[in-house]
């Protein structure tokens, strides 16, 4: 193994983005912080040695797989259904295969109410080459449809199989058409359970008959991405990218570690950008006033979180440091985690009306994308349910803040559900009949959202 220079490797940065004013006996603090990843290289393995204290100078790059993808196609009946539904499936399986790096571990999974190894079988995985790339294509002629449909299962061999691998990034990509309705929700939250932070997963549905909090469960559960693909035809485009965005991943398993002083706590954490993730209730201990909160893989990318802080009440012109924010990475020996990045985030009392009420423009504008994210699924459960008043008002509202922020991707969505009298006022009105595509893709969507403008 061989030393990296800086330009090299991953290098992480944070940036925080507050108001640090409260008045007199004020207690929350509120930061936006921005962590950018940039600088990782695109072949080999990236590991920090045992002892390294130092990782802008201790990363070290190894030869061989840097990664394991398990591809998770359904192959249950409704598969058939168009025929061309499960051809597409095989073509984007294929496309996928096809982008995967030589060196890369991957299996191939079918679907249905049990999970069967396709490709290579034996409880193994193989290594991305042209002959291993050659024989994967022709497995799929084994992709055929019939059965049901139990996720669970098929995340569990997933689980099984990527867990053999001496790789640092654990991929799944997952394919489903229909309701997981051959195991129930308690066997599905329980696979869910015990495969998180072990391995991330991009969760697609294809056409207009699965059901959107099933799908978006498992990319929130296994930190990565749900989309919906109402058109087969679109697998094969879709799946290339997702192949390409998960071996753009060079580091895996980094947390954000969050230390407060005593008598402060921890209100919320929440991943606003590029899209809204509670991280609240996935908290680890990580020593005295501290804890640890998963981010997943990491590319060249940068994402925002919010943290909000509850901070003890004092009187005007004392100030404290309210927390301390690290980007942290597991060590391979078990032993101190190395800190990647830190930024602080702090807290002045102040009799300054002015600075006290100012709310920093990071924080008011993914304060936004939250709310509007929230009301877009109170909207469309409202409508499902028939309470057409409590629709119009919510997703009306939605439209407002979708305009008032810039979000224009989902402005587009929900114009296709409402018609928009006044964006700016909120006013609205319910379409009489929505095509189910378009319902499904704003739901699925509903989490997506834009950064501050400039």
């Amino acid at each position: 193994m061989a030393n990296f220079s800086k330009s090299d490797v991953p290098r992480f940065a944070v940036e925080v983005h507050q108001n640090e004013f409260l008045p007199a006996g004020g207690r929350e603090v509120n930061a936006i912080v921005t962590v950018t990843a940039t600088g990782g290289g695109t072949t080999g393995r990236l590991r920090l040695p045992p002892g390294a204290a130092d990782p802008a100078h201790t990363w070290t790059r190894e030869s061989g797989p840097d990664a394991a993808v398990v591809l998770m196609v359904d192959c249950s009946g409704s598969m058939d259904y168009p025929p061309a539904k499960m051809r597409n499936a095989r073509d984007a399986t294929a496309a996928a295969i096809s982008s995967l790096r030589d060196g890369v571990a991957f299996a191939v999974v079918a679907g249905t109410h049990r999970a069967r190894e396709v490709y290579p079988g034996g409880g193994r995985l193989a290594v991305a080459d042209p002959d291993s790339r050659g024989e994967a294509l022709h497995s799929l002629r084994g992709l055929t449809a019939g059965g049901g449909t139990a996720i669970g299962t098929w995340l569990r061999l997933a689980d099984r199989l990527l867990a053999g691998a001496d790789v640092s990034i654990r991929h799944g990509i997952l394919l489903t058409d229909g309701r997981n309705e051959h195991e129930s929700p308690e066997d599905l939250r329980a696979a869910l359970d015990a495969c998180a932070g072990r391995f991330t997963c991009d969760a697609r549905g294809v056409g207009t008959d699965w059901e959107v909090k099933e799908v978006t469960a498992v990319a929130s559960a296994l930190l990565g991405s749900a989309d919906i693909v109402a058109d087969p035809a679109g697998l094969t485009e879709d799946f290339r990218r997702m192949m390409e965005n998960a071996m753009g991943k060079e580091v895996a398993d980094v947390a954000l570690r969050l230390w407060t002083p005593v008598g402060t706590e921890i209100g919320f954490v929440k991943q606003v950008a590029p899209s809204v993730e509670t991280l609240t209730g996935r908290r680890t201990p990580a020593g005295p006033r501290a804890g640890d909160y998963p981010t997943g893989s990491w590319g060249d990318e940068s994402r925002d979180y919010h943290v909000c802080v509850k901070v003890p009440a004092a009187d005007v012109g004392q100030e404290m440091l309210a927390a301390r924010v690290s980007l942290v990475l597991p060590r391979p020996d078990g032993g101190t985690p190395e800190t990647l990045a830190q930024g602080l985030v702090r807290a002045v009392w102040t009799d300054d009306t002015a600075a006290s009420t100012s709310i920093n423009a990071q924080v008011a504008h993914y304060t936004g994308q939250a709310e509007l994210a929230r009301v877009i699924q109170q909207g469309l459960d409202a409508r499902k349910a028939g309470d057409l008043d409590g629709a119009t008002a919510r997703l009306g509202r939605a439209v407002q803040l979708a305009d008032a922020s810039g979000n224009d991707e989902t402005a587009k969505l929900l114009a296709k559900v409402v018609d928009v009298v006044d964006a700016a006022a909120g006013t609205v009105r319910l379409k009489a009949k929505v095509a189910e595509a378009d319902e499904m893709t704003l739901e699925t969507r509903s989490t997506k959202t834009v950064r501050v403008k400039k």
